[in-house]
């Protein structure tokens, strides 16, 4: 190990304070460190002939070796893509093949699983898979080393120079969107202007929980349990580095652990999504008391709708601090509620955000009055704009007069909150009538013995879709298809009610819990013709 990576813990060491630090697993750095590290990184990167436009992908667990190489990257002016490391070979080859990459840093496991399919001409450096990496991902000593023969990570890095001022302004992560309808897309962001830049800075703080903080912003902390691969863990971890907070970040969720890091740090902001709080809520009452969470101020939700039973239940535990915010890859967050306005309306996901518009529309691009259901378009000015990479036509279908389309449906109620339908991808077209998966996952969580579910449209003969329901039942919970229906009749229309259902102990997960929807709808499809 280098010098400038050498461990401390800023745990009552004067010397580091007030620098701020970053913990992944046990070890932790500093940010001078990791920002001497990311700048020998940019001389490197600069002299493969990595500049400005150019991309850098990054395939790698949440490790430190991630966040290096996404600095390093950006003081280049290059765009990062942190590539899924769940892809199959051949997505990956995909994502980087169609992102340009003309440098991808990648951990020595996941190496091992796709160096046939990587592009010619990329060059790639692996990365030694960290020792907290090891056992929760199942990586034996052998698959953790790097591969005779390729390049060493952190020997190329330790061989170059720190790159010195002045640095290109970053344009941040090209993220690569779900590819539930085809081959997923990059968003590729233009730089920011100075003035993006400062008009960003007190909606950043608003929705991070920082408006209110006074106290120096070394002594905030986030806990980020969710796999930077996604945009939003991506985005605010960079924004609480860059502000110089300190960082927990998690290489793999785990619910009691995050209540012990709490505990044990005094973590001030968190990082979550709904599937998050579900397990949380099902450590048993002894467990969840036995962890101190006062330090917690601020609680950012985001990434899916949350079932009210289970929000409200969290509120009741944590207290107001649990904020919500909604957006998107493409337009950043929108909205934005307190967890006091959240129970004052129910369901919401919050009110625009300064400076956005948002609004709902129909089908045809009219706007729609006040609880009236449709697309959801927005925009927000201060964010810079973006196109899908090497795809131009679908940011163009994306376009509403300037606005642009989420892919989500909404309506908004009396006081001016944002309430979602559902993904108008995932809309279930049952004999013409819309139905709204999100709707019914919400009700089978308030059905008693449900752990999680996941409702989709599989094909029917008679009325085009039909809906369809995967659930996995708590521990002993012993549950019939016939009494969910007749638990879900008490409070759906019956043709909302799931005519198929399926039991399963595990269901297929992302690091963040969230379930791998496409993986359980895809055999139902196979050899339909049509993409899902």
């Amino acid at each position: 190990m280098s010098t400038q990576q050498a461990a401390i813990d800023p745990v009552g060491a004067a010397d580091v304070a007030p620098d701020s630090w970053v913990r992944i697993g046990d070890e932790v750095r500093s940010k001078a460190q990791m920002h001497l590290a990311a700048r020998r990184a940019a001389r490197g990167f600069r002299e493969l002939g990595v500049g400005r436009g150019d991309v850098v992908a990054v395939y790698m667990r949440n490790s430190f070796g991630f966040m290096e190489a996404t600095v390093g990257a950006g003081l280049v002016g290059a765009h990062v893509t942190p590539v899924n490391w769940h892809n199959t070979p051949e997505e990956a080859r995909y994502v980087l093949q169609d992102s340009g990459a003309k440098v991808l840093v990648i951990h020595a496991d996941l190496y091992r699983a796709v160096r046939d399919v990587i592009p010619a001409g990329v060059h790639v450096l692996v990365a030694e898979t960290p020792e907290n990496l090891r056992a929760p991902y199942r990586v034996s000593a052998e698959a953790a080393a790097i591969p005779a023969g390729a390049a060493d990570w952190d020997a190329w890095q330790a061989n170059h120079a720190p790159l010195e001022e002045p640095f290109e302004t970053a344009p941040g992560s090209m993220i690569y969107t779900s590819g539930t309808t085809g081959n997923p897309k990059g968003v590729r962001r233009n730089p920011p202007t100075p003035e993006q830049m400062e008009s960003s800075l007190e909606m950043l703080r608003l929705v991070g929980g920082l408006t209110h903080w006074d106290r120096p912003l070394h002594e905030a902390t986030l806990l980020i349990p969710g796999p930077a691969y996604h945009s939003s863990p991506n985005g605010w971890m960079f924004i609480f580095f860059n502000i110089g907070a300190n960082l927990v970040v998690e290489p793999r969720f785990d619910p009691e652990r995050m209540l012990a890091l709490i505990e044990r740090h005094r973590i001030s902001h968190v990082l979550a999504v709904p599937t998050m709080f579900v397990r949380m809520l099902a450590l048993p009452e002894d467990v969840r008391n036995r962890y101190d969470l006062s330090s917690v101020v601020h609680v950012m939700h985001v990434g899916a709708p949350c079932p009210p039973h289970v929000k409200r239940a969290m509120l009741d535990w944590w207290g107001p601090v649990i904020s919500e915010h909604y957006g998107s890859t493409e337009v950043g967050a929108v909205t934005y509620c307190t967890g006091q306005e959240w129970l004052d309306h129910p369901g919401t996901v919050g009110r625009a955000v300064p400076g956005t518009t948002v609004v709902i529309m129909d089908e045809n691009g009219n706007l729609l009055p006040q609880g009236e259901s449709g697309e959801v378009v927005c925009l927000r000015p201060t964010y810079p704009d973006f196109t899908y990479h090497g795809d131009d036509a679908k940011r163009r279908k994306a376009d509403r007069g300037g606005l642009v389309a989420t892919g989500d449906v909404g309506y908004f109620d009396a006081d001016g909150f944002l309430h979602l339908s559902g993904r108008a991808s995932d809309m279930i077209i049952f004999g013409g009538t819309n139905i709204y998966p999100a709707e019914i996952e919400a009700e089978l969580m308030r059905t008693p013995g449900v752990a999680d579910c996941a409702v989709f449209g599989i094909p029917d003969a008679e009325y085009g879709e039909q809906v369809c329901a995967f659930i996995q039942p708590k521990p002993g919970a012993d549950l019939d298809a016939d009494a969910v229906r007749a638990d879900l009749g008490q409070r759906l229309a019956s043709y909302k009610i799931p005519r198929h259902i399926e039991f399963a102990d595990t269901l297929p997960r992302e690091d963040t819990g969230k379930i791998f929807k496409r993986k359980l709808r895809e055999p139902f499809w196979s050899g339909v013709g049509r993409n899902i």
